[in-house]
């Protein structure tokens, strides 16, 4: 069996040292992106209101690597990722804590679990 290197990450925001939901909400965005909705009025004639909705993914730091989201604040990345990982955290250094823990996995079982994610 085939082990693969992987680096398990939590963290944990300080939110009294964010500035707005705005920016707390910049932090998670980016690094597990979000879904973005569009609401548009359609006037065709008809009385009344109709409304199409558009539904976008945005993707954050993760869809660009395969991970296993472990909680709501830890996930389990490869170890060649993990440099990207480690440079946006250092972009909030002063507002979220984080830990990393070396971990081996099966590299099928990693794989297995990623496309669950999806």
């Amino acid at each position: 069996m085939k082990e693969k290197r992987a680096v398990l990450i939590c963290f944990s925001v300080r939110s009294g040292r964010f500035e707005s939901h705005y920016e707390r909400n910049k932090f998670f965005r980016g690094l597990y992106g979000w879904k973005q909705m569009i609401r548009k009025e359609i006037c065709a004639g008809k009385p009344g209101k109709k409304e199409k909705v558009y539904t976008y993914r945005r993707e954050g730091l993760l869809d660009e690597m395969p991970h296993i989201k472990v909680d709501q604040s830890s996930f389990i990345v490869p170890e060649d990722e993990f440099e990207k990982i480690t440079r946006f955290l250092k972009e909030w250094h002063d507002k979220v804590i984080w830990k990393t823990f070396k971990v081996l996995l099966d590299e099928d079982e990693f794989f297995e679990k990623e496309v669950e994610e999806m």
